[in-house]
């Protein structure tokens, strides 16, 4: 019998509540995962409203039947993808980001250290490269340049070698309980409570499913189809995401100067950035998952 993997969504009111403000529209989960935020959008739709949701994981969109409503549609698509709709069709574009809970506690996925499963960890099952057939023929230096980049590991290049010397010796690693051992036995010292395999997990990752690159060619086409007034509410649990979020935030709330024309008016704002948003003490409590998340929600101007 399949276990049902449970996954409690992070700031869920928050985010609803700072998305959804018209009844009658089309808005976007960008990321469904398992449907938390889906159905509380939907609970605020009229009739006439829509949602349409994305995600690249063949168990989301299987789970997404469930939802059993009319007004909401999946694409089996990544985020990046946002830019396929209408210009100016959805008043709301939601994206909650990393990994939910299903995938990390299962370990076929191959996410967590915390179970012993194949080193897989790809979003998508059906297409790709998996992280142990990425590690069993990259070089010293591209591994630990994807440790040090996306999980900001100061012992990247020792993991990176020492990955490459079990393959050398054992052959490739291929399950997750031999990576975090490895990482053990490469990273000298951690900061308490954390598990040395952390970072490297995060970033192999990170690096396998693009997640960083798909962040940012999404957020540049929920301009595209964002109407004016519409809102942009985006999840992030750790600061390489947030960093990006805030940045292009940051970078589309003000005039745009042509340097080159210095006397050519200013290109007007694209967003508002309306605030930022943490889970409060009673979520954290309950779903340690919560302690890393910033929310930050930002409106389409009628530029």
């Amino acid at each position: 019998m399949q276990t049902s993997w449970q996954h409690t969504t992070v700031l869920l009111d928050e985010a609803v509540d700072a998305l959804v403000t018209d009844p009658d529209a089309t808005y976007i989960d960008a990321t469904f995962g398992r449907g938390g935020h889906s159905r509380l959008i939907l609970s605020r739709l009229s009739p006439d409203g829509r949602l349409v949701a994305f995600d690249k994981d063949p168990v989301a969109v299987a789970e997404s039947a469930k939802v059993g409503d009319a007004r909401f549609s999946i694409r089996h698509q990544g985020f990046r993808h946002l830019g396929d709709l209408p210009p100016a069709s959805a008043a709301g574009v939601l994206m909650d980001l990393g990994v939910s809970s299903p995938q990390i506690d299962n370990p076929e996925r191959g996410f967590s250290f915390r179970f012993d499963g194949p080193l897989d960890m790809r979003m998508d099952t059906t297409r790709g490269e998996s992280v142990a057939e990425w590690l069993a023929t990259a070089e010293v230096q591209q591994i630990a340049e994807v440790i040090r980049d996306y999980g900001e590991e100061r012992f990247a290049l020792p993991v990176a070698k020492a990955i490459v010397a079990r393959r050398q010796e054992r052959g490739p690693v291929s399950t997750t309980t031999e990576l975090a051992e490895l990482v053990a036995g490469a990273v000298k010292t951690r900061e308490p409570g954390q598990n040395p395999a952390t970072r490297t997990f995060q970033a192999l990752r990170i690096f396998i499913n693009a997640e960083l690159e798909e962040l940012q060619q999404a957020l540049e086409a929920s301009l595209h189809v964002l109407r004016p007034g519409g809102r942009l509410v985006v999840i992030s649990f750790h600061s390489l995401e947030d960093r990006i979020v805030k940045q292009f935030i940051a970078t589309h709330s003000r005039d745009e100067f042509d340097r080159r024309a210095p006397f050519a008016p200013p290109k007007a704002m694209k967003l508002k950035a309306l605030g930022r948003v943490r889970p409060g003490q009673d979520e954290v409590a309950a779903n340690a998952r919560a302690r890393s998340a910033i929310m930050r929600v930002a409106e389409r101007t009628a530029a």
